[in-house]
């Protein structure tokens, strides 16, 4: 069973998913810092100031405007609006480099597709009626 279980866990796709598993974890940690550091900023700079991950809307009367989004949540029910929208910017980021590598990919396939395959090697039938061809004509 240990060597089955070693046969399956080193094939080919397993290795191949298990490298896709860990950098699209860290591929995902590089979007989160760049939607929550980078793009939300300059958003909430065009925006007036608005700070978007404190953005919320309280649904509790424990809940005041003023507290922190982490602060409010622990007080009671809030509708995290700031949240909510950084989650979105970072799947359209995510769903745009998916769609760029996917586009890459198929421009590569059709190309290799379009180049001209080399015709196939003549079969041994056809070598062997080649021969005789050859034969029979510097007889004649």
């Amino acid at each position: 069973m240990l060597q089955e279980f070693k046969a399956f866990a080193m094939r080919g796709n397993v290795v191949d998913l298990a490298i896709g598993v860990v950098i699209g974890a860290a591929f995902g940690k590089i979007v989160d810092s760049l939607v929550n550091d980078i793009i939300m900023p300059i958003i909430g700079a065009i925006t007036g100031g608005i700070d978007f991950s404190n953005l919320y809307i309280p649904l509790s009367s424990k809940v005041s405007f003023g507290m922190a989004y982490a602060d409010a949540k622990k007080a009671g029910a809030v509708m995290g609006l700031g949240s909510f929208i950084n989650t979105v910017v970072f799947f359209i980021i995510i769903a745009w480099v998916l769609f760029m590598v996917v586009k890459a990919i198929t421009r590569l396939q059709k190309q290799k597709a379009a180049e001209p395959a080399a015709p196939p090697a003549p079969s041994k039938e056809e070598v062997l009626l080649t021969q005789i061809r050859d034969i029979l004509a510097a007889k004649a």
